[in-house]
């Protein structure tokens, strides 16, 4: 069985990562204006992210303005948008069992075989948690540098990475590690401790010659 460093270090590191994811979703710098080629170095910068698009002066003021229909929206950022929010209720539920399945608390009764399976369990959930995060912002990712590419793109409005994909890439990595690390927690086989049983004495009868 893990011990319960090896818990505490995956458990931390999840919800290490789950800040991250969450940060990465309220944020709108998923993707920014690009300044390569010939566009013009202008004193506006433009970011988007997934609920919101935000203008960002170089006198430090911001504008932001919410998505105003999501039919409007295209089919990736509604995809990405629905992974995050997935990935995010997960890793709160994930949170909820693992608590329960560590070897440092008390809930989920005394048995540690059980302990060790609900800790399991909640390592699994994280793990799938990180999964849908990472396929979020590798999608949008690809979109970005799809869009960035396509010559049918008017060149002022091609876009490169914003911070806030990276936060995204590095919190579903420290999502999955730590949900690595819980799953881990398996419980040990029964058959490592197999007693045999102890063989019988066998006594026998004294013969004449004994006597002798």
């Amino acid at each position: 069985m893990a011990n319960s460093g090896l818990q505490l270090l995956g458990f931390v590191l999840a919800v290490l990562g789950w800040v991250a994811l969450v940060a990465a979703t309220i944020l709108p710098q998923w993707r920014m204006s690009s300044y390569a080629g010939d566009n013009i170095i202008t004193a506006v910068a433009m970011y988007q992210g997934l609920w919101m698009s935000c203008a960002w002066q170089s006198t430090g003021q911001i504008q932001c303005k919410a998505y105003d229909s999501i039919l409007n929206l295209n089919s990736a950022l509604q995809a990405t948008r629905a992974l995050m929010v997935v990935s995010i209720v997960l890793c709160i539920v994930g949170m909820g069992v693992a608590t329960m399945g560590m070897k440092c608390t008390r809930c989920g009764g005394d048995n540690k075989v059980q302990k060790a399976r609900i800790a399991m369990t909640g390592g699994i959930i994280f793990v799938v948690g990180g999964l849908a995060a990472l396929i979020a912002c590798s999608w949008y990712g690809n979109q970005i540098v799809r869009d960035f590419y396509d010559i049918t793109v008017p060149i002022n409005t091609k876009y490169e990475f914003g911070s806030a994909i990276f936060i995204g890439w590095a919190g579903s990595a420290l999502v999955l590690l730590g949900g690595g690390l819980l799953s881990c927690s398996c419980p040990a086989k029964s058959g490592y401790n197999k007693q045999y049983p102890k063989s019988k004495a066998t006594s026998r009868t004294p013969t004449n010659k004994e006597y002798v």
